[in-house]
């Protein structure tokens, strides 16, 4: 069983990161009973068997901001420039925009028309699926 240290204590400020279709990062501001603040950073994993999420989380103070961005930033200016410069990172960026291109797009369709239980209400009935599978080539995608 997980134990959350920082159970009760409520984000003053929140950042959600979305990092592909089952990873999130979550950076929460949180105050101290005696009028501090430090950040959790948490990574949220969705299970493969779809049984809820993993999570892992980073304490950070105040006291160590600077030391761990500065730790962070050379890690990744490492990787950038001297193990893997050639490589587009920009293509995450780009590929998340059009995710959530996509999800406004869809949201917006789903607003202007009715849900597939509500249309098959009101529309005749029609061929059942397995009156239209003739074979099981048909099901090959």
């Amino acid at each position: 069983m997980e134990k959350d240290f920082d159970k009760g204590q409520e984000s003053v400020y929140s950042n959600k990161v979305r990092a592909g279709r089952r990873r999130t990062y979550f950076f929460d501001v949180r105050q101290t009973k005696g009028e501090d603040y430090y950040v959790t950073l948490t990574e949220s994993t969705r299970k493969f068997n779809g049984d809820g999420y993993s999570r892992h989380k980073i304490f950070l103070y105040k006291e160590d901001f600077n030391r761990f961005l500065e730790g962070l930033n050379d890690a990744v200016n490492h990787v950038k420039t001297e193990l893997m410069p050639d490589y587009d990172y920009e293509q995450f960026d780009r590929r998340q925009e059009e995710w959530e291109r996509a999800k406004e797009l869809e949201a917006a369709n789903a607003e202007n028309n009715p849900a597939p239980e509500e249309a098959a209400a009101s529309e005749p009935e029609s061929e059942s699926t397995s009156d239209i599978i003739e074979s099981d080539e048909d099901m090959d995608w």
